[in-house]
């Protein structure tokens, strides 16, 4: 078994979609990025590669590659997971930092979408979201971040 850690950092901005798990979730604020700018997909996708000692998510999808420019980042995960494809996901374990908007309620939908594009049960997937409560540009809403912890077994 390999265990492997993913960390992502977005801004948010006006004129942006609020984008987790490749869900859009209501608020007047959105993530900015190359790509739709979910981190918490960019956290997993770091956290599987690096899992499977295959680098990061900037080697495979490089943020001045204007063929990732506005991609949804689901489409990066199908594409890690052919990457990865010798190995099985076991489960992920994800922090999201973040002031608002309150994620409690969009957990189970978030868990429903990853779990069909990482072919894992929603029950192999933890989502926790966290506050900072004014400390620092995540605590003040001026930014999300989202740390992963997974574990994966090589396919034989």
């Amino acid at each position: 078994m390999r265990i492997g850690i993913g960390y992502d950092i977005h801004k948010l901005d006006y004129g942006r979609k609020f984008v987790l798990g490749g869900i859009i979730i209501p608020h007047d604020k959105g993530m900015i990025g190359h790509s739709d700018g979910d981190p918490l997909i960019h956290s997993i996708i770091d956290a599987l590669l690096g899992a499977a000692s295959m680098g990061n998510i900037g080697i495979y999808f490089p943020d001045n590659d204007p063929q990732y420019k506005d991609i949804s980042s689901v489409e990066l995960l199908k594409r890690t997971m052919e990457i990865i494809k010798g190995f099985k996901i076991l489960n992920i374990d994800s922090v999201i930092i973040c002031e608002e908007p309150r994620l409690n309620q969009y957990l189970d939908e978030i868990k429903r979408n990853l779990s069909k594009y990482l072919f894992i049960p929603e029950n192999a997937i933890s989502i926790k979201p966290k506050r900072k409560e004014g400390m620092d540009a995540t605590g003040r809403k001026e930014a999300v971040e989202v740390f992963t912890i997974c574990l994966i077994e090589e396919v034989k």
